[in-house]
């Protein structure tokens, strides 16, 4: 390792020797250029820095000297300092390519990309120095930054009318253009105007194809491929499997495994990444971990891929399992393997393992990173805490899409629509684009708010203003905003004439309004529609059931019950559990298995008993037994969550709030029961259900009693 480091320094090695006076010879200049394009290459300002001393002492940095000035341009634009390069250009009576060239290259690396377009304006327009197929590749490149479609197309007209748009580099800067900007017609154009059967050409169109989402033009590339006999290479494969994983075509993926095993190319890290994320996309999570145990070396990169294909096939457990392994390696975690971890703590609401991760991650120097942000947004948010979740994007110094799209989200899933609406004003405020994820949230926020007008403006002119257009998530959100303020009839008719295929999700969406506004006659009705749809969606003939059960019709109960034996449903029994500690307590309806149940069962008699004469009345109507009241009582008494929420109650400090998870919907009973504990209690109550979050404080929950 010590002798690795020794060769990649070698060079600077003798830049105290070049800088002393009597080093100086004929060629000293040009081992002070190389030495500079180095410095430049590897970001060391501090030689760089003293070359330049060197030049200006030595005369050699004068304006005249173009050859060491374009040099020193091309230093300070890559090593983020395109100011002082600007000024050193500014300086020069004359310039040529290579000047404008660095300059323009600089402006694009550090992000400004109105800075390229305007040199090239002003190269053309003072005539000394014409502008090559380099300058225009960088320039077409820099429009694809906040999609300067306009100025790209400006470009594109230059390039034909000077004929450089048959290069390699500027066709595929066109391509690439076009298809960040979603122009994909125009892509495609470009492409087939010249016939090529150059492989690094056709890895470009490929990779820009599949990258911004264009599959089925990226299988017609890959089908040019084969007929034209291109020999692939490692970046064709790489390509193609993510293709194949994009596309989540195993079989497709099969053939393009096939076919790299038995060519001459190399499987190395690159390569096999992209097939154990190729097997992960597809489903296959355990073909994927195939590949991995069969690699000799594993670094990072491979460690983070088998990760993320567990945790893309909901394997949440196993992504996690797979770190301690990895350390135990000595391999350390980059902010791509942070950022699936925390995603799988995410997935089982594991806050503590969540945290540990946090300071994990703080300690290896990933505090800043963006992805490591929003993936602890996430993990906070969708783990009870939406207090930590905003703290984490507070104090984040760089913010993007992701990152607002998780805290409106987080808000939003919490019920915390104010917050969320905030945070989505903050949002373009900062001049951020907001997309598809955005409007979900911030749509799902106005129907916690019941903002029925603020909804419709939302979704038929902000969003048409900001070129994004409705899917079946916003108009679900419209249906569930107009069902909240009870709203039924408006919603089945705004169902019946939105221009989307409604899901089964939308429909039960308005069923459950039907339960919670006793419009059991629509809800009936839309029950049977839904059922027509998906003849073994359980939770329809949950609510169906409810229904009929409010009714006090038990002929209806009986019947969805026979219906449910019949076709071999079974309604999944509720769960509950708690974190206390480092062990996680579950709890089913009426657990005597518990090693504290007993303790447990006494703590919700005692709550029961305390709430009683706050108003709790037991909601015997919701017990789907046609048994006396007694006994429909004792039912209620001891669902999971209040078995949950006891032994909380019993187990953690008098000044700590309580965490449970529900797998289904928390009932009525539970919820009204739980919003009077929290109130005689004195305690925060956060209840994560199949829905969403509540959080239960004096007597009130967040969801405003409706959910």
């Amino acid at each position: 390792m010590l002798k690795a480091q020794r060769k990649a320094y070698v060079p600077f090695r003798h830049a105290q020797f070049l800088l002393r006076p009597n080093a100086v010879s004929p060629s000293s200049p040009l081992d002070l250029i190389k030495l500079l394009k180095l410095s430049a290459d590897t970001k060391t300002v501090k030689v760089g820095k003293t070359i330049h001393s060197h030049l200006i002492v030595t005369s050699q940095a004068t304006e005249n000297n173009i050859i060491e000035v374009n040099s020193l341009i091309n230093f300070y634009a890559k090593v983020n300092q395109v100011s002082i390069a600007h000024n050193l250009f500014d300086r020069m009576p004359d310039r040529n390519v290579v000047s404008w060239s660095a300059l323009m290259t600089g402006y694009l690396l550090n992000g400004f990309s109105l800075k390229v377009i305007r040199l090239l304006k002003d190269m053309i327009s003072e005539g000394n120095v014409s502008p090559n197929e380099y300058i225009f590749a960088i320039a077409i490149s820099s429009c694809c930054d906040r999609g300067r479609v306009e100025e790209g197309r400006q470009c594109h007209g230059l390039l034909l009318k000077t004929g450089f748009s048959f290069h390699n580099y500027v066709r595929n800067a066109l391509v690439s253009m076009y298809s960040k900007c979603s122009i994909v017609q125009d892509a495609m154009g470009v492409w087939n105007e010249v016939p090529v059967n150059d492989i690094v050409a056709y890895n470009s169109i490929l990779s820009r194809l599949v990258e911004n989402g264009y599959l089925r033009e990226g299988l017609e590339v890959l089908r040019s491929m084969v007929s034209e006999s291109v020999k692939w290479d490692k970046v064709t494969f790489v390509n193609a499997f993510s293709l194949c994983a994009y596309l989540k075509d195993l079989r497709l993926g099969l053939h393009v495994h096939g076919k790299m095993l038995t060519s001459d190319v190399e499987c190395d890290a690159y390569v096999s990444s992209a097939i154990i994320n190729m097997y992960g996309k597809c489903g296959k999570s355990l073909m994927a971990r195939g590949v991995f145990d069969g690699l000799q070396s594993r670094n990072v990169v491979l460690w983070t891929a088998v990760m993320a294909s567990y945790f893309q096939n909901g394997c949440f457990e196993e992504a996690l399992n797979l770190f301690s392994k990895m350390e135990q390696e000595n391999v350390k975690s980059n902010e791509f393997t942070y950022a699936v971890l925390l995603n799988a703590c995410a997935g089982l609401s594991a806050r503590r393992n969540g945290s540990l991760l946090h300071g994990h991650s703080e300690k290896s120097g990933f505090k800043h990173h963006v992805m490591v942000g929003n993936a602890l947004i996430n993990m906070y948010a969708k783990s009870g805490d939406i207090e930590a979740a905003k703290k984490v994007f507070s104090d984040m110094m760089h913010r993007d899409i992701i990152t607002w799209n998780a805290m409106i989200c987080g808000f939003s899933h919490h019920g915390l629509g104010k917050k969320a609406l905030l945070v989505f004003q903050d949002m373009l405020a900062a001049e951020e684009h907001p997309n598809y994820v955005t409007f979900t949230g911030v749509l799902s926020a106005c129907g916690h708010l019941g903002l029925v007008q603020e909804g419709f403006y939302y979704l038929h002119q902000l969003m048409k203003q900001f070129g994004v257009q409705p899917g079946l998530e916003h108009y679900t959100c419209i249906v569930s905003l107009l069902s909240k303020r009870g709203q039924l009839n408006e919603a089945r008719n705004f169902m019946r004439t939105a221009p989307v295929k409604w899901d089964v999700v939308a429909w039960r969406t308005l069923l459950n309004a039907c339960h919670v506004h006793q419009n059991y006659g629509l809800g009936r009705w839309v029950a049977e529609f839904v059922l027509e749809m998906d003849p073994n969606d359980v939770g329809t003939y949950t609510l169906l059931s409810n229904i009929y059960a409010k009714e006090k019709r038990w002929d209806g109960v009986v019947k969805v019950r026979k219906l449910m034996r019949d076709k071999k449903i079974k309604k999944e029994p509720g769960v509950s559990w708690i974190e206390i500690g480092n062990v996680t307590h579950i709890f089913t309806s009426e657990d005597n298995k518990h090693p504290d149940y007993g303790q447990t069962y006494q703590k919700v008699k005692e709550l029961l008993a305390m709430i009683k004469p706050l108003g709790y009345t037991p909601d015997i109507g919701a017990v789907l037994h046609d048994v006396e009241d007694e006994q429909k009582e004792y039912y209620l008494s001891y669902h999971s969550e209040k078995l949950a929420i006891a032994y909380g109650l019993l187990k953690l400090p008098s000044e700590a709030s309580i965490l449970v998870i529900k797998n289904l919907r928390i009932c009525d009973d539970c919820h009204s029961a739980v919003r009077l504990i929290s109130k005689v209690t004195n305690r925060v109550i956060v209840v994560r259900d199949a829905n969403r979050f509540h959080h239960f404080r004096d007597g009130r929950c967040s969801c405003l009693d409706y959910w």
